[in-house]
């Protein structure tokens, strides 16, 4: 009992045989070399629809990048011309602010608060202090404190 199984040859196979054998070589290596070359025009096939996938999600990620450049250089010419508008401002402002001048009444007002909050703070230092310290014990002690001679 023998089986017979039918191995297909590949294209490099059928190319090698063709040539090594002469009664079958022209089929072999007409079938082999036509073989290779579908395979090929295939690859090549292949790589070039992959070039052309990258390619789009190149020119895709240049419209993008050229987009963001686009906005941000509008954000910054807006950021440029409310930065001059402020400075062109500015010596306005502090001339402004030179004019008033604090009150005497301010100047009480913050001198209280400051004393106030000094006067807390030693109250509640006092009162930390002492709940600190052990009260001695109304209680005798239980260990004799003089030693004995």
């Amino acid at each position: 009992m023998s089986s017979k199984t039918d191995t297909r040859l590949t294209h490099g196979q059928r190319l090698a045989r063709g040539l090594t054998y002469t009664a079958v070589g022209p089929v072999d290596v007409t079938r082999g070399a036509v073989g290779l070359s579908v395979d090929s025009l295939g690859a090549a096939a292949t790589e070039l629809r992959r070039q052309y996938r990258k390619s789009a999600v190149r020119r895709e990620l240049r419209k993008e990048l050229a987009s963001a450049q686009e906005t941000v250089s509008r954000e910054l010419t807006a950021a440029q011309a409310a930065a001059q508008e402020t400075l062109a401002e500015l010596p306005d402002k502090l001339r402004g602010a030179a004019r008033r001048r604090r009150s005497r009444k301010t100047w009480l007002l913050v001198a209280t608060g400051g004393a106030v909050v000094l006067a807390g703070g030693a109250v509640a230092f006092t009162i930390v202090r002492r709940s600190t310290r052990p009260e001695p014990s109304p209680l005798p002690p239980s260990v004799q404190v003089d030693p004995k001679p």
